[in-house]
Formats: C-alpha cells, sequence, structure tokens
C-alpha cells in the first residue's frame, strides 16, 4: 500500500505561482511512477504532468512551459511547479502513483485525497 499526501494549495491571483507537493509512504517501490491530475466539479480528470524519470517527463499541452514536474527520491516527493497561473488552472489537483507508468492517463493505482487550487482574474 502507497499514502499520498498533497500539500501547497491555496488562492492565487492570475500570474502568480504555487508548489504542490505530494508525500508518499509505505511501499514506495509502488510509487515509482508518480504524476499530478486535475479535475473541477462535472469535467473528468485531466493528466496534467508525469513523471518517469529525471529524464523523462510529461506535460498537457495546456501546461507547457508554465508547469514544472520534479521529484525527490530520497524524500518520496513529487513537485509541481506552477507558475504564470491562469484562471482556467482552478481545480483540485491530485498525486498519483504505480509502479507502472501510466503517463498522463488517469490508471494509477494510488490517489491523494486532492488540493484545491483557486486561481482568480
Amino acid at each position: 500500500q502507497v499514502q499520498l499526501v498533497e500539500s501547497g494549495g491555496g488562492s492565487v491571483q492570475a500570474g502568480g505561482s504555487l508548489r504542490l507537493s505530494c508525500a508518499a509512504s509505505g511501499d514506495t517501490y509502488s510509487a515509482t511512477y508518480m504524476g499530478w491530475f486535475r479535475q473541477v466539479p462535472g469535467k473528468e480528470r485531466e493528466g496534467v504532468a508525469a513523471f518517469r524519470n529525471i529524464g523523462s517527463k510529461s506535460y498537457a499541452d495546456s501546461v507547457k512551459g508554465r508547469f514544472t514536474i520534479s521529484k525527490d527520491n530520497a524524500k518520496n516527493t513529487l513537485y509541481l511547479q506552477m507558475n504564470s497561473l491562469k484562471p482556467e488552472d482552478t481545480a483540485m489537483y491530485y498525486c498519483a502513483a504505480d509502479r507502472v507508468y501510466w503517463v498522463l492517463t488517469p490508471g494509477y493505482k494510488y490517489w491523494g485525497q486532492g488540493t484545491q487550487v483557486t486561481v482568480s482574474s
């Protein structure tokens, strides 16, 4: 079992920045591959960024050039640096993990509880 705990969400104005963190605990081998997803009410969960290794990351087109995913293996923690935030980035952000690399599709086995990001214009 893997436990994922997100933090760092909040409310910011458009153009601002936030840094999300996701701490993994438990069977961290099963959290080898991790990603960030987001969801707004009434819409499907959307893949935002995924981390395979330091040289292999994937981003949704909507966040390329603005968001950066990184991982500290020593701390078993995944990060999402979000810059130049837009109102359309407003969503609940979830961390996901698995021993299978699902890239930006929501097939990951383990999920956090989510952290809310609200961007005002």
